[in-house]
């Protein structure tokens, strides 16, 4: 196949599906009462300086429930809270949920409120995942099913502080993940040849530098401290992969599957690592690109809608719907 024509099949196998648009399942710290500094209990380790209650502010928390130490968290040792995302959860409570009062303003809610935030996460990570399914051209098969299952799951966040509390959210949990298993069949199923299956596997400091993982079945792999330096992640499924300390240095990660923004601030990176459309590059990855792995083999055939374009879990456990590591 000439370079042009393969570059036109890339071009229509990457085409748009429905308008992907997650906007509201970001944090929005400005509109969140620091709910994560508060509700949110950690202990002295390599990811925190210090020990914190559930329900204790965080002492670098300030009266305008900004971080006093935002641009300085990592060398003061709190790395865990760079890595954390709530999903836009936060905000969801505050305004949303208690209707702009916050916990200050109402300590006897407060305990409610701290309470509904990781319900809320959950539900908005479900809502993260539906909407990468509804955007995806392979995936029309379920398409309906996802729409219908993202409505029910946002309507759920709409619920009162009671009716949260009382979800039986691993049910709906198990719900979608049905779904987004098959979305990743369907969406996998268009890079040709035998997929690699690492489903849950425990890949801890393993060497796939350079490695062809295109349309890998990676879902809830242990990928601690794992050297993915180089390698090719394109379309593989990673919903619920531990990348703690993950180098992704120059590694292409263009149309992964299910990838969050708490996997990618958990990683290293660089200037070379190829990010999905819609995730950030943090802060703490290396300006420079290191320099490209020698001898990487691609797949033996062009993926037949996997794009080689290329756009622009902490301790806080909770990636991954069940039917990942969390089963």
């Amino acid at each position: 196949m000439s370079e042009t024509s393969e570059n036109r099949v890339r071009e229509q196998a990457t085409a748009p599906g429905p308008a992907d648009d997650r906007s509201g399942l970001r944090a929005d710290c400005a509109n969140c009462f620091g709910l994560c500094c508060v509700a949110l209990a950690f202990s002295r380790s390599t990811d925190f300086a210090i020990d914190k209650a559930v329900g204790d502010p965080c002492p670098n928390l300030q009266q305008d429930f900004r971080c006093g130490i935002h641009d300085k968290l990592r060398p003061k040792g709190f790395q865990g809270c760079t890595v954390y995302d709530c999903f836009g959860a936060g905000q969801k409570i505050s305004q949303v949920t208690f209707v702009g009062r916050n916990w200050r303003e109402t300590p006897d809610g407060s305990r409610q409120m701290f309470a509904a935030l990781p319900v809320m996460r959950q539900l908005h990570e479900l809502l993260w995942y539906l909407a990468e399914a509804k955007a995806r051209p392979a995936a029309r098969p379920v398409h309906r099913q996802v729409a219908a299952a993202y409505e029910k799951i946002e309507h759920l966040t709409l619920s009162d502080v009671d009716t949260l509390l009382a979800l039986d959210v691993a049910a709906h949990r198990a719900e979608v993940n049905t779904l987004l298993l098959r979305t990743s069949e369907l969406v996998r199923a268009e890079v040709r040849g035998k997929k690699k299956d690492r489903r849950g596997a425990d890949l801890f400091g393993a060497r796939l530098k350079g490695a062809d993982l295109r349309g890998a079945d990676l879902r809830g792999a242990y990928l601690i401290a794992a050297d993915l330096s180089g390698a090719d992640l394109r379309l593989a499924d990673v919903i619920g992969a531990d990348f703690r300390d993950t180098n992704l240095s120059g590694a292409d990660l263009t149309d992964c599957l299910f990838l969050t923004q708490t996997q990618v601030n958990a990683a290293k990176g660089d200037a070379a690592t190829v990010l999905p459309t819609g995730l950030e590059r943090p802060s703490h990855w290396s300006a420079s690109a290191s320099p490209a792995p020698s001898g990487r083999k691609d797949a033996p055939s062009a993926p037949k809608g996997g794009s080689s374009r290329k756009p622009g879990a902490s301790r806080r456990r909770g990636s991954g719907p069940a039917g990942s590591r969390r089963k």
